[in-house]
């Protein structure tokens, strides 16, 4: 008859499942996803003011930057389970890929070029978008506070400078455009380089929860 040996079992083992916390040890995504938006908001706010026309480096920046790079900070933000900044990089990435889109599609002769009063329900429409995403920054931080208020701005001021025709109103649009991409660039920044320091150089404004 053979001898057949028994071995105890750990006594975590016999206890059942066991739950594993693990630490999130990841890099803060969001620099990148205000800077993609920022530099890109800045130049192409500075054709909007009439410095410059559409050209290769815009839409390079368009899909390139403002929307590759921030769609993937978004994604980043995503495995955070930050449903704010999930919401909002993947959102405004994909716009500068369809504004890219709007821009090129007529040239290539994919699609036809949109009127103007196309242009003004496209940008209304991002500015409710951007509206209601303002609301949430109130629980975020000041410096967000402020770039969201100066992109739902802007987006209102440019659709209805296109459903009124209004030249001067896009100007106007171009230039509030260029304070609000150096503010997302300043937000961006201040996040790193406080990171970087590990106290508070450049000052964001956090709300208390």
């Amino acid at each position: 008859m053979n001898d057949v040996t028994t071995q105890a079992l750990p006594a975590h083992a016999a206890a059942g499942p066991q739950t594993i916390d693990i630490q999130d040890n990841t890099a803060n995504p969001a620099p990148l996803g205000l800077l993609a938006f920022g530099l890109t908001t800045v130049l192409l706010s500075m054709h909007n003011a009439g410095l410059f026309g559409i050209d290769a480096m815009i839409l390079a920046m368009a899909v390139f930057y403002g929307g590759i790079a921030q769609i993937f900070a978004g994604v980043f933000e995503w495995q955070k389970k930050n449903t704010f900044a999930t919401t909002a990089f993947i959102s405004y990435g994909f716009f500068w890929l369809t504004l890219a889109g709007i821009i090129t599609f007529p040239i290539l002769g994919l699609a036809a070029a949109p009127s103007q009063f196309a242009m003004g329900a496209y940008l209304g429409m991002w500015g409710l978008l951007t509206l209601v995403l303002f609301i949430g920054t109130f629980r975020i931080s000041v410096a967000l506070q402020i770039v969201f208020f100066l992109l739902t701005v802007a987006f209102f001021a440019l659709s209805i400078g296109d459903f009124i025709g209004s030249a001067a109103l896009k100007t106007f649009a171009g230039y509030e455009g260029i304070l609000l991409g150096f503010c997302a660039i300043y937000t961006g920044l201040a996040q790193v380089i406080n990171e970087v320091y590990g106290r508070v150089v450049l000052p964001l404004g956090l709300v208390k929860k």
